[in-house]
């Protein structure tokens, strides 16, 4: 007689989720779930000691970032990083998860002596240890910090960071909004569950939503901006992402959000599996970042393509001097079909007067 398959042995960082689903009387907004699956101290995602970041499946990584792809990315955006450190008359650089090192390592080459400080705060250990191997060299110049400084004068670079950042999910069944969370399945396996729950959150915008539709809202990043605001008293700030203003993120037509999971190089849009082996992430809705800002006191420089921002960082001279093999890996970071388009760059600052080269032509902010 067959027997049943066993049940695979449940891991301890599922093990912690169950518990503290069962803590919560049995349901997890899905930005504490998100939350755990990714930054668990020791268990996380970024928290257990994974490769997560390389070139390829067989390195062990999950994903590549821009950075990596090219050292013209990092160059190019030099460019604008030392613009913006002349304006506020600074030289001091705040990385906000700076993953392997590679986007700190090309502006610190680029910009020599204009950076005398380079700040990077990331919460993975793993990835801490990589970056300092990789930054050695520049001896104190870098720093490691724990927490955001209680004051800021200089500039912050963030690239694809906004989007790791927990978010809330909104189902819409045609009649009433739910939030969307997290359970452990009633019929006693170590799987978890959807379960929605009425809710009185609603997204920023209401258009002609189809019933079973999802989104995601973003409190957390947008929170993150506003103390970000507080403490930069002098400088600007540029991040990186992929994403789109609210009309398009909230698009009738994207009914299932864009919630999105990669492992070994490929996605997949089931958080509830693999819990922390794989990253979790959403694009950013620009409009509401811009719109924390601007709250917080600070202006918005710009908002384009990740493509139009190298463009005007002068990557295409940078391009010129490349041999072949590097400008074939830098094309990735301009074309449509790759970063160029899907990824989008916003600059924010406060008491400096900066017309921000990156955004000196195809600016977009007239769209957020």
């Amino acid at each position: 007689m067959p027997t049943a398959p066993a049940t695979p042995p449940e891991g301890p960082l599922l093990a912690r989720v169950r518990q503290s689903i069962a803590e919560h009387g049995g349901w997890l907004p899905f930005d504490r779930y998100m939350e755990m699956a990714l930054y668990e101290p020791g268990l996380g995602y970024y928290s257990a000691g994974r490769q997560v970041l390389g070139a390829w499946p067989a390195d062990g990584s999950d994903f590549t970032t821009a950075p990596e792809l090219s050292p013209l990315f990092g160059q190019a955006l030099a460019c604008q990083v030392a613009q913006a450190l002349q304006a506020a008359e600074a030289h001091t650089v705040l990385e906000i998860g700076a993953g392997t090192g590679a986007l700190a390592e090309q502006v610190l080459q680029a910009l020599g002596p204009a950076v005398q400080r380079y700040l990077i705060l990331d919460l993975s250990g793993s990835l801490r240890q990589r970056q300092a191997t990789r930054l050695a060299r520049f001896g104190d110049r870098v720093e490691w910090l724990d927490a955001l400084p209680a004051a800021l004068h200089g500039v912050v670079l963030g690239n694809e960071v906004l989007d790791a950042m927990p978010v809330q999910l909104l189902h819409w069944d045609g009649q009433t909004w739910h939030e969307r969370g997290v359970a452990a399945d009633t019929a006693g396996t170590s799987a978890l569950v959807w379960v929605d729950r009425p809710t009185p959150l609603r997204p920023p915008v209401l258009q002609d939503l189809v019933p079973g539709t999802v989104v995601e809202i973003h409190p957390q990043a947008e929170a993150f901006v506003r103390s970000l605001a507080e403490r930069l008293h002098r400088g600007a700030a540029f991040f990186i992402d992929y994403g789109f203003p609210e009309a398009e993120y909230y698009h009738p037509q994207r009914t299932g959000g864009t919630l999105m999971c990669h492992h070994a190089h490929r996605a997949d849009a089931d958080p509830l599996q693999q819990v922390g082996e794989k990253d979790i992430t959403t694009h950013v809705n620009f409009t509401g970042i811009a719109l924390a800002a601007q709250d917080a006191g600070l202006n918005v420089l710009g908002y384009t393509s990740q493509a139009r921002f190298l463009i005007n960082c002068g990557l295409a001279d940078l391009l010129q001097a490349a041999d072949l093999r590097g400008r074939a890996a830098a094309q990735k970071l301009i074309t449509e079909h790759e970063m160029g388009e899907l990824f989008k760059v916003i600059g924010l600052a406060r008491g400096i007067a900066l017309e921000a080269i990156g955004f000196s032509a195809g600016d977009r902010t007239h769209r957020l």
